[in-house]
């Protein structure tokens, strides 16, 4: 097997020794505090900012953070995630630009939740993996060998209550293709596969919660701020069936992905792509939000 990534031995697993040395060149690239922290420490009333966690590679450089809206009894309740993979920019950014606006037109209308930045350690040196080279959105289950998820997704249950909606925000970048699956490969062991990067905006639907309609929603939305990723040759995006314009799905409990972490009618996964000549940070910030507004648009009128 020829190799392709710097690191192990192809067609052998990672070991301890690899994910060490892995670990090893992993810099820090942009502050977590600055661009995370600050933002949180300026929300005012009626947002309570409440902490869950720390990670233990330093527990005061990480520590983990939810945003709670008001009570408001008899409302439904709405969960939104970011940062899952920190090195998805505008996942982060995008919760903190609707906790920073348009937020406040939800706030007497549902219970709502923020977990803007799950990954801080990832934020920073801007890796799709946890310092365990463990991706965390594959890690959302049980005895989860990612501190990431256990810490949020203790929170999320801790709370005790059923959501509405729940939507978790990501980013496909074309570093997925130069980086992060070449690494994916190297570290199971297998032959790495090239694939393509979609051009566009798309959803994740969870298979055992189809909605086609709010996907469909979110979609037109979005479709206002950015453009949607338009299908392959196959019909497909990401090497998954397109089920409507921008839409695919992914069992999200079998393969641990963050949507499985609560039981909501309404789930999805938002996949901006930063690295178009027609994108901004500013565009794929934009495109969150109205990703995230429309989606409990259409769960409440539902």
């Amino acid at each position: 097997m020829e190799s392709f990534y710097p690191i192990g031995t192809p067609g052998q697993p990672w070991t301890t020794a690899e994910r060490e040395q892995w670990l090893a060149t992993q810099r820090v690239q942009r502050q977590y505090r600055d661009e995370v922290l600050a933002k949180l420490d300026a929300l005012a009333a009626p947002y309570e900012v409440v902490r869950y966690g720390a990670l233990s590679i330093d527990p005061d450089r990480y520590p983990l953070f939810a945003v709670r809206g008001p009570s408001v009894p008899g409302a439904p309740w709405v969960l939104v995630t970011g940062g899952v993979h920190g090195y998805e920019t505008s996942g982060v950014q995008g919760a903190l630009a609707f906790l920073g606006g348009a937020a406040a037109r939800y706030v007497d209308r549902v219970n709502l939740v923020v977990a803007p930045c799950v990954s801080p350690w990832g934020y920073e040196v801007i890796h799709r993996w946890n310092p365990k080279a463990i991706d965390p959105n594959r890690s959302f289950v049980a005895d989860s060998p990612a501190e990431e998820c256990r810490a949020v997704m203790g929170y999320v249950a801790g709370l005790g209550v059923d959501f509405l909606m729940h939507i978790d925000l990501h980013e496909t970048t074309d570093t997925d293709e130069s980086e992060f699956r070449p690494a994916l490969a190297a570290r199971d062991g297998k032959a790495y596969e090239p694939g393509l990067i979609p051009d566009g905006f798309y959803l994740v639907q969870d298979t055992a919660r189809p909605t086609p309609e709010f996907q469909a929603a979110i979609i037109r939305a979005v479709s206002h701020v950015t453009h949607i990723a338009p299908a392959d040759d196959a019909g497909q995006i990401i090497g998954s069936d397109v089920l409507q314009p921008g839409v695919i799905e992914y069992a999200c409990e079998a393969l641990g992905l963050c949507p499985a972490m609560t039981r909501a009618r309404f789930v999805t996964t938002t996949e901006v792509y930063p690295d178009s000549p027609n994108a901004t940070p500013e565009i794929c910030n934009a495109a969150q939000v109205a990703a995230v507004c429309a989606g409990i648009d259409h769960a409440l009128a539902s």
